[in-house]
């Protein structure tokens, strides 16, 4: 008996033994064959997760931040013990002992399934799997996966240090709200760095990752709040923090950014607007997406924060003058329903949530609450009190009605805004003492434009205003938009010309021109409809003769035309066409100011940039724009009388003599030709454009070391009337260097060696003594060898002749504007002169 009760047992024993030698084989054979071909965990030592990229001003203040996941790296000696405990107490409390997975923890979890029939699955998985399963193996709910997850836990616990791998975790997790990472979390919901975080917060960020879509501080703020207090009582019970903090902390509301409980960080960042956005929109193109959104960059950019914001108001200033002018109320075409107006705390909700511009300079949105027989109150976003638009400040404009026809001029408030109306306002207020006097409508304009400025030496973009409000309309003019320049255009040819034997004193005829074309007769006319015969080179810019300009470009060939603008960056490829002299092929803001850069520093290649310098994260500088070598900059000290020597290496574009000439000429223009209503303390050069029918109007100008320009024009091309280049464009452009000019100063333009200055009579090109004096002597720049008086007997007609008989008018210097339906000529005579002009008189192009 006793034999054979010890054989029973020992055949049991040897069943059992042998059971669990094939149960041990079989989980050996099952991960043996699931090791094989696992992705290689070794790259984690080199782990470098997408991190925000950060814009810089060039005082080092944060302007604007990109991301496709928002991740600030912070490593593990940053990140404070408090938040690692929090997430070790809610995540994987035995992190530090275990070897990469928890078998009681995965036992525990296998019973609890059994328990409740597959109803109940809790996660088992390690700090160490979960970074397994986040960075190699993905996400899918399979054994397959959490086999490969646990043989790569062991052997990332081989290889990384406890710190390393919990480095890895807090840098990876997302945490909700595009929140990666537990720095990006702290200043997603509380505005904090990680060292600021008080334990509750710590807890309230560990409870995130169970649910992070679901967890939310506000909408599920209950659910957010057991488990903030599960963890702290983890921490607790796990000696992270004392009992006296656990029962403290656990009695605080919860609180967050997303509840309004704390300012957000995206609040202390200026609005973004079309700078950084064509930061964004450059540096993707050179980087590659992946690594502008992802790559951690930190771009310093060429930005003046104090002439950026004169740039928008200047640029808002001239369009809103202008959309005044016209007198048409368009409104924001934004209406809230009038049920949601009867309680202050619906219709602020309401109003807050309406997709209006915000980022307009002393412009709020408001709503229209009621109208009265004269007036209306509004409501005013973050504006206590309600407002009041009088009847005074409607009497400007006309209401389009449905039928597109306008009403009647206003009188009354009621003729501009209905009840529910949403309408920006500003506070009109006293010039002396800025003392409020009462709210004021307005509206965006619907023509558009774009300014922008830049260093003439460096490249540096100071200034860019890509129309008159970012969140209204992203696209950004100054470099996207393709418009025709016009008239200021006209520089490049006149630079072709000087380049080609002509003088400032050279006579060119201005006189009618016929020019057949496939679509018929063209016959280009000056703006004011007159001709004025032989004329100097000096006069026919700063007057802006489209006669003339034609004329030079058939006389030194429309191919030389074409290849100094391109020379200037203007146009890659530009068509070889008679009406293109005066500015009829479409280019950009961006390319002309960069091409009139190039006059004012002397004729040097100058490339504008938006960037000074690109460092990755690891501080490394991948881009620098400015390549001059400064070799003073490198001393420790410099004699305070002495600026440092640049050595500059750029390519010449052209002559510095005829970059002076043309400059010279281009003063002119402001000083008594079509810009002369520009008023600044500095010398001044530049030129207006306007094309047919005003479609477009420009102004492009430049001191001595800074380049800016302007246009307005409809989105879509149409006729803005009787609007010029000087009047529209000259205005913004005056104002934003009046604050230019404070700051940066300006001097003559520098006469470069190789030549010498005689006077004449800008008028007839005759050669004047040295003393002489008067409205019509000029002072003109030749150079050495060149003799002015050769100039003056030949005249310059292109091959077209000038005509017999010709009625031509005086000097010329009343063109301020289209001609009247008769004109009296230089003979005393009467002429009459078409009404509009069309093909067969004005081709597309520059007229003034």
């Amino acid at each position: 008996m006793i034999r054979f009760i010890g054989s029973f047992f020992g055949g049991l024993f040897t069943l059992v033994t042998m059971g669990l030698f094939f149960v041990a084989l079989s989980i050996g054979a099952v991960f043996y064959m699931y090791s094989k071909d696992l992705p290689s965990h070794e790259s984690l030592a080199q782990y470098s997760p997408p991190t925000i990229s950060r814009i810089y001003s060039g005082e080092g203040a944060m302007m604007d931040e990109f991301a496709k996941e928002r991740r600030i790296f912070a490593s593990s000696q940053e990140i404070p013990d408090l938040v690692k405990n929090a997430f070790i107490s809610a995540e994987d409390k035995n992190f530090y002992t275990h070897h990469g997975y928890d078998a009681r923890g995965i036992a525990a979890a296998a019973v609890e399934a059994i328990k409740t029939r597959g109803e109940t699955v809790r996660g088992a998985s390690t700090i160490t799997q979960q970074v397994m399963k986040n960075f190699l193996l993905g996400g899918e709910r399979k054994a397959e996966r959490k086999i490969k997850e646990i043989i790569l836990a062991t052997r990332i616990e081989e290889t990384l240090s406890k710190d390393r791998i919990l480095e890895l975790y807090l840098n990876e997790i997302f945490l909700g709200q595009n929140s990666y990472g537990v720095a990006a979390a702290a200043q997603t919901y509380f505005n904090k760095t990680l060292g600021q975080l008080a334990p509750h917060e710590a807890a309230m960020l560990a409870s995130m990752p169970q649910a992070p879509g679901r967890y939310h501080p506000v909408t599920a703020k209950q659910r957010v709040t057991e488990r903030r207090d599960y963890v702290l009582r983890e921490m607790w019970q796990n000696g992270y923090i004392s009992e006296d903090v656990y029962r403290a902390e656990k009695e605080l509301p919860l609180k967050s950014v997303q509840n309004g409980d704390y300012p957000a960080f995206r609040d202390a960042l200026p609005p973004r607007d079309y700078f950084t956005d064509e930061i964004r929109r450059q540096l993707s193109g050179t980087f590659g997406e992946d690594e502008f959104f992802g790559g951690g960059l930190t771009i310093r950019a060429t930005v003046d924060r104090e002439l950026q914001a004169e740039a928008a108001k200047a640029l808002q200033a001239g369009l809103e003058n202008f959309d005044r002018g016209i007198g048409v109320w368009n409104g924001t075409r934004k209406t809230i329903d009038p049920s949601l107006l009867s309680s202050e705390e619906s219709w602020r909700d309401a109003l807050a949530a309406t997709d209006i511009a915000r980022d307009i300079d002393g412009w709020r949105p408001a709503v229209v609450l009621a109208v009265g027989e004269t007036d209306a109150t509004v409501g005013i976003e973050r504006v206590a009190d309600l407002g009041t638009i009088p009847a005074e400040d409607v009497t400007w404009a006309r209401k389009r009605q449905s039928d597109g026809r306008l009403g009647k001029k206003a009188r009354v408030a009621g003729d501009l805004v209905s009840v529910g109306d949403v309408v920006h306002i500003r506070a009109m207020t006293k010039d002396a003492d800025g003392s409020f006097i009462r709210w004021t409508l307005r509206q965006v304009p619907e023509v558009e434009g774009a300014f922008m400025a830049m260093d003439v030496d460096s490249g540096r973009v100071l200034a860019m205003q890509g129309g008159f409000s970012y969140q209204h309309s992203v696209f950004n003019r100054a470099t996207q938009a393709q418009r025709q320049p016009g008239s200021s255009f006209k520089p490049f040819v006149f630079a072709a010309a000087l380049d080609s034997g002509f003088t400032p004193a050279t006579i060119v005829v201005d006189a009618p021109i016929e020019v057949n074309t496939p679509q018929g007769i063209w016959r280009p006319r000056n703006s004011s409809d007159k001709y004025y015969g032989p004329t100097t080179l000096r006069t026919g810019i700063e007057q802006s003769r489209n006669l003339m300009t034609v004329r030079i470009a058939e006389e030194i060939g429309m191919d030389v035309v074409a290849s100094y603008a391109e020379r200037f960056g203007v146009y890659d490829r530009m068509g070889q066409f008679l009406a293109n002299s005066l500015g009829s092929e479409e280019t950009t803001l961006f390319k002309m100011v960069a091409a009139y850069a190039m006059f004012a520093n002397g004729g040097e290649r100058v490339e504008p940039t938006l960037v000074d310098r690109v460092q990755d994260r690891y501080g490394k500088t991948i881009y620098r724009h400015d390549q001059r070598v400064c070799n003073d900059c490198q001393l420790a000290s410099l004699n305070p009388r002495e600026l440092p020597n640049i050595t500059s290496n750029r390519e010449r574009v052209m002559d510095a003599i005829t970059a002076y000439q043309l400059t010279s000429m281009l003063e002119g223009v402001v000083q008594r030709g079509t810009a002369k209503g520009i008023n600044l303390p500095v010398p001044i050069a530049g030129k207006t454009g306007t094309t047919n029918d005003a479609k477009d109007v420009w102004f492009v100008g430049f001191s001595s070391n800074i380049a800016a320009g302007c246009y307005i024009g409809y989105d879509n091309p149409r006729s803005m009337g009787s609007a010029y280049g000087g009047t529209v464009c000259g205005p913004v452009f005056e104002r934003f260097m009046q604050k230019a000019v404070t700051k940066y100063g300006g001097t003559k333009f520098k006469v470069p060696p190789g030549g010498y200055f005689k006077k004449i009579d800008r008028f007839t090109g005759a050669l004047l003594p040295d003393d002489a004096s008067g409205p019509n002597v000029v002072s003109e720049y030749f150079r050495e060898g060149e003799d002015p008086i050769l100039g003056i007997g030949a005249m310059v007609d292109g091959g077209f002749g000038m005509g017999s008989n010709l009625p031509l008018f005086a000097y010329g210097e009343s063109d301020d504007g289209p001609a009247t339906n008769t004109v009296t000529t230089a003979s005393g005579k009467t002429k009459a002169l078409p009404k509009k002009a069309n093909f067969g008189s004005v081709s597309s192009g520059g007229l003034y």
